[in-house]
This record gives structure tokens, C-alpha cells and sequence, in this order.
């Protein structure tokens, strides 16, 4: 009998190699879509397709679908550049991705969003992101939402540079005065959820926030106390981080981003009135849980 295609846009990015593994344990043939062609394929795993695919062209997103069941895009993007921008990949590729599938007659669409996502919002980030879920509803009704926290895990953008920075320096910047409340959740535990959510019924918004809730001066103190420091946490406000931020964004590799300091200016926790790991039988770990995962201790 041969094994249901799901075709995984972004397949080969930090949360989509581990959906892609996640996904050929369980027993389905895998299409790992990505502008490169190349995945990071499961060890003993002969079941995962590199494809490649660019999610802003109709005819090159039609192709990687043909014949796939179920669809899931974890495209997403962080810093614009030239063409690349918040709206072409978070609402007209999203839509794109979404109209298709539902063209091909894709059984099951997967779309991931983030929280707090809002298409009335000031940020262009942010804004993008409610205005995708939008344009994905629109095109597949039937499409599964699913809005993760900040994602953490080996080699996130997270803990790791968090973690680094506390090592080597005394002092310690906060957004604003660190008191946005965060719920960071495990990259494995996002990538599970997607393939239970998959199973389950169409049409439905999942919000996933790790185990614990956590202010950011409260996060920083934990890796502080984890690597064996004491820095000072020095506040420092949210116009100066914009203004950092726009300067860093010209680095080949910007450390931080406008979307970053954005996002930070507002509680991001799942709403408990949506369905979130509960929902799909699960108890996600807390970054507590997560941090030695992640971060060796001194």
C-alpha cells in the first residue's frame, strides 16, 4: 500500500527539518520543499524527497503538490530584503500555497502563523502574519492554523545567542524593562503537534505555548543562572532597540531584527480559550526543560 505524500514547504528550515523527520517516523512518503532542492533527510530514512520549490512561483508550488494528501508551509521570514518582503511571503505565497492545494485537491493544508498574529496591527510583521491566516482561510477553508510561540531548541535564535552573550559579557540588555510575558515552546514538541493536528479535523486554530509562562527579564535570569553568571539586566527602551535593530538588519546575518523588538513589545502566550496541546493530548515541556537541551551548563 503505497504511503500517503505530504509536501512540507520550508522543509529544510529549523522547525520544518524536524516536522519532515516527525513525519517519515510516521510512516509518510515526504516531499521537502525548499528554493535550494536540499534536505537534511532521517537518519535510515529512505522515505523523504528533497524538491524544490519556490512558494512565490504558482507553477513551481503546483508541481511540488501534485499528488500529495496533505500540505504543510512553515515558509516564513524574519528580515525583508529586496523582494522578499513580509506581505510577498506571509500573504501572497501563503495564499498561493493555500490556493493550490486546494486546486490539487489536497485532503489536509497545514499553515503556520505565529502568535499574536493580527491584520490590524502597526508592525508589517506582525500585520502580514494575521493577514496570511487570512488569505489562507479564504483560499482552503478547511486549513489548520497553527500560531507556535517563540521557538526554542538546539541551534534556535533564542537560547543559544541568548546564552552566548551571557558568557561573555557583564552587562545585559532588556527589551524595555523585561517585562513582556513570553511562553517559549519546544521545536519537537511544535513539530509532533502539527503531525496530530493533521489527523484530526479541518477548519480549527491551534495556539501552542510551551510549559510555563515567563517574563523576559525572567528567561534572561534563568540562562544567566544556567551558564553560571550574574550580569546586570540593564533596561534599556524599545525606540533605541528599533533603532539598533534597523542598523544590525544590513549585516549579511543580522543579529537582531525590527520584527524581533516588535514582537517583544507584547505579551506572547497562547489564548487559553483556543485549542492548543491539550487539545492533541499533549504536555509540552517548559523552557526550563528545554534549556539543558540546549545550552551546556557551566
Amino acid at each position: 500500500m503505497a504511503r500517503p505524500v505530504v509536501t512540507v514547504f520550508g522543509g529544510t528550515g529549523f522547525l520544518g527539518r524536524r516536522l519532515v523527520r516527525h513525519l517519515a517516523d510516521q510512516g509518510f512518503a515526504v516531499r521537502a520543499a525548499s528554493r535550494h532542492g536540499q534536505a537534511m533527510l532521517p537518519a535510515g530514512e529512505d522515505d523523504v524527497e528533497p524538491v524544490r520549490a519556490d512558494v512565490t512561483d504558482d507553477h513551481s508550488v503546483a508541481v511540488a503538490i501534485a499528488g500529495a494528501q496533505a500540505v504543510v508551509n512553515a515558509v516564513s521570514l524574519y528580515v525583508e530584503r529586496g523582494g522578499a518582503t513580509f506581505r510577498a511571503i506571509h500573504v501572497e505565497a501563503a495564499a498561493r500555497v493555500a490556493r493550490e492545494a486546494q486546486r490539487a485537491g489536497v485532503e489536509t493544508l497545514v499553515h503556520l502563523s505565529g502568535l499574536g498574529a493580527d491584520s490590524a496591527s502597526r508592525s508589517p510583521y506582525i500585520r502580514s502574519r494575521g493577514q496570511g491566516d487570512q488569505a489562507v482561510r479564504a483560499a482552503f477553508p478547511a486549513a489548520i492554523l497553527v500560531r507556535p510561540s517563540a521557538i526554542v531548541g538546539l541551534g534556535d535564535a533564542l537560547l543559544g545567542p541568548v546564552a552566548r552573550m551571557l558568557r561573555r559579557a557583564p552587562v545585559f540588555p532588556l527589551f524595555g524593562r523585561g517585562r513582556t510575558r513570553l511562553q517559549p515552546v519546544h521545536v519537537e514538541d511544535v513539530a509532533a503537534a502539527i503531525v496530530r493536528a493533521m489527523a484530526g479535523q479541518g477548519g480549527v486554530t491551534y495556539e501552542l505555548g510551551g510549559g510555563a509562562v515567563t517574563s523576559y527579564r525572567e528567561l534572561i535570569a534563568l540562562i544567566a543562572r544556567h551558564v553560571g553568571r550574574r550580569p546586570l539586566l540593564l533596561p534599556v527602551p524599545f525606540p533605541v532597540w528599533q533603532a539598533l535593530a534597523l542598523a544590525a538588519e544590513q549585516l549579511p546575518r543580522p543579529p537582531i531584527a525590527r520584527n524581533q523588538v516588535e514582537v517583544m513589545r507584547s505579551d506572547n502566550v497562547a489564548d487559553p480559550k483556543l485549542p492548543g496541546f491539550s487539545a492533541l493530548g499533549m504536555t509540552p515541556l517548559s523552557v526550563e526543560q528545554v534549556l539543558p537541551l540546549v545550552v551546556p551548563s557551566d
